[in-house]
């Protein structure tokens, strides 16, 4: 993962987070598509002119698509099962998570469902939204925003907040060499 910001890839985390804000709370994971808004243009033109794109506004961006995903199985072990075809350049997930204070860690069970009702008990716990987006070439960025301060202004960003979702999200945009051993 790179350290330095794609602005295409942080522009793309930060209007799917905008997107999915309007919905509200309490959402299942989604899961976006990310892809190189020119060959949409290109490739899809009725597409690009209904949703307002053309070629000056297509250089240098993503444009997400959100794929159907269950609420079943949860989003990391969907994300465990899927690889991108390559005309996908990049991928963002969303979720909402409970974090804990680090000072709680050395109470948390080790059973999941003991946990879970740990966190949901815990009075310091704070309910996280956290859209994460990787590209192809290594590119990382996340978006967060607490239901406790639920406003455009104090969402966080940074490439790197959630290391094992980006690790999952760019596990699903390896390209498998073909007629390599």
């Amino acid at each position: 993962m790179t350290d330095l910001t794609d602005p295409a890839l942080a522009a793309a985390v930060l209007e799917v987070e905008s997107h999915v804000a309007a919905d509200g709370w309490d959402r299942q994971a989604r899961l976006y598509a990310l892809v190189d808004t020119h060959r949409l243009v290109e490739h899809e033109p009725e597409l690009a002119t209904a949703m307002g794109l053309d070629a000056s506004s297509a250089q240098g961006s993503f444009t997400p698509i959100e794929q159907e995903i269950g609420t079943e199985t949860p989003l990391e072990q969907v994300l465990q099962s899927i690889m991108w075809p390559a005309s996908v350049t990049g991928c963002a997930a969303v979720v909402e998570r409970l974090v804990l204070p680090p000072s709680a860690d050395r109470e948390i069970p080790d059973d999941v469902s003991a946990a879970q009702a740990f966190a949901e008990d815990h009075p310091d716990r704070q309910e996280v939204r956290i859209v994460a987006g990787v590209t192809r070439a290594g590119a990382t960025y996340c978006a967060l925003r607490l239901r406790a301060h639920d406003d455009d202004q104090s969402v966080v960003g940074g490439t790197d907040l959630v290391p094992e979702l980006l690790e999952l999200l760019g596990n699903t945009l390896d390209i498998e060499e073909e007629g390599t051993e």
